[in-house]
């Protein structure tokens, strides 16, 4: 009888416990979004340990595939903006009738300023890799994940997907005009 009246306590306990994990999480990470150098400076160590896990290990080639598969993935996505200009019309015919939708890329020199708003922001790109390579990490571990592949394969067809997809982003990039690095080739001004 006493087991049966104590699981709600317990349960009770555990979700309090998990939100209590949550909120120092969520307070983590809202103290360290300001801190760009640093965060990516974490991650690149991060990868750094992977990969010589790796090459010390001699194996989980699959594993490290697949997260610079992942990887390529996300820096894509930080490429892009969030509404692409090949769809402009037809969103700014959507946008003239509801007046809700927000801004495009210029198309035209007529066309007003509107700001890049990137597809994936900045510090989710940095929160996602840093959870892959972990998760990467952790992979590393256990030898059910050790699939024996011929690696140099793997690398060459990597190679071959980064070259191909680079390359048409940035015809994308030149056909439409935009760059996504906010700092580049913009003027600068001193302060007095």
């Amino acid at each position: 009888m006493d087991e049966i009246s104590s699981t709600p306590a317990l349960s009770t306990r555990a979700a309090g416990l998990f939100g209590t994990l949550q909120l120092h999480y969520q307070t983590l990470l809202d103290r360290s979004t300001p801190h760009t150098g640093p965060r990516w400076g974490a991650t690149g160590f991060l990868m750094f340990v992977f990969m010589l896990r790796i090459v010390f290990a001699q194996g989980w080639y699959i594993i490290c595939y697949a997260l610079a598969i992942y990887l390529l993935n996300l820096f894509l996505a930080f490429l892009t903006p969030k509404i692409d200009p090949e769809m402009a019309e037809e969103i700014e015919e959507a946008e003239a009738a509801d007046e809700s939708g927000p801004g495009l890329l210029p198309v035209n020199n007529d066309d007003e300023f509107r700001p890049f708003i990137r597809r994936l922001p900045e510090f989710k790109f940095w929160l996602n890799s840093t959870k892959a390579v972990l998760i990467s990490l952790v992979c590393s571990f256990f030898k059910v994940l050790d699939i024996p592949v011929y690696w140099p394969i793997l690398l060459f067809y990597w190679i071959f997907l980064f070259i191909i997809t680079m390359r048409r982003q940035i015809e994308h990039m030149i056909k439409y005009r935009y760059v996504p690095f906010a700092n580049f080739g913009k003027q600068r001004y001193n302060r007095s």
